[in-house]
């Protein structure tokens, strides 16, 4: 697997020195949660959980590949030392004032089988992978702000990635709006695995091709409507521009994908 470091000096990579700062963030706050393990409390705090049931529409970035499409059942808890939601797992550290920060794993279904489109015949499968890493989120009266590293730890592509994100929460009644923009970094071990052509892998009209450190533009929306103090419908609706690097791949037809998810959620 290689480092954010060993890309550093390559004009492609702009943000690969923030992956190796991550590390070192992501060290100190496995410090910081170790101190932090021994302060509990007594005393357990209060807990919640949360059950429904989501559908969801993914747009597919491979040339020739059908949309995905899910019904899936949903379970989240929280309480002030984890945070648990389907796919994603935070272990609170302490915050300092208005900025929070957690340890991260998340479950990222990507990639694809040769069989999901006639232009990836041929190709070896790109499995999907878990990654973790850190996060640290700002919240101001304006808005939130947050940043997120993570890496490959199954470690199929040997990939990192740093996302910056912007959001504006807004309340009108039992409605509540949060648009947002966001910057994902991917790295060129990211990008190639999943976008590259191997040599092996070329055909006629499929050249190979080796993936660089890309930028990808996310524009957002999540609202959530509260039928009563228990019960909640949401969505997600988000759309983006994919990076140079991710675009210029033989396997990809489209400047753009998007994303919308619905659902209900009981919190007991």
């Amino acid at each position: 697997m290689n480092s954010c470091l060993d890309h550093s000096d390559k004009p492609d990579s702009p943000l690969a020195w923030c992956a190796s700062g991550a590390i070192l963030f992501g060290a100190t706050l496995l410090g910081a949660s170790a101190t932090w393990a021994q302060e509990r409390p007594a005393e357990p705090p209060a807990s919640s959980w949360s059950a429904g049931a989501f559908a969801s529409t993914e747009t597919s970035p491979y040339r020739g590949a059908d949309d995905t499409r899910r019904w899936l059942p949903l379970v989240a808890f929280e309480n002030a030392y984890v945070r648990w939601a389907g796919p994603m797992l935070d272990i609170k550290l302490p915050s300092t004032g208005a900025v929070s920060f957690a340890l991260r794993a998340r479950y990222t279904d990507a990639g694809y089988k040769a069989s999901d489109s006639v232009s990836l015949a041929g190709m070896v499968e790109r499995k999907s992978s878990i990654w973790l890493g850190a996060k640290a989120e700002w919240q101001h009266d304006f808005g939130q702000l947050s940043a997120e590293w993570l890496a490959d730890a199954a470690n199929h592509s040997g990939g990192q990635q740093i996302k910056l994100t912007a959001e504006k929460p807004m309340g009108f009644g039992r409605l509540r709006l949060a648009p947002r923009v966001a910057l994902l970094w991917q790295d060129s071990d990211q990008v190639d695995y999943y976008f590259g052509v191997r040599s092996s892998e070329a055909r006629t009209g499929r050249s190979a091709y080796a993936g660089q450190s890309t930028v990808n533009t996310e524009l957002g929306l999540r609202a959530f409507y509260g039928l009563d103090r228990q019960q909640s419908l949401f969505m997600d609706l988000h759309a983006t521009a994919l990076g140079a690097a991710i675009k210029d791949s033989p396997l990809v037809d489209r400047s753009w994908v998007s994303g919308l998810r619905l659902g209900y959620a009981y919190r007991f």
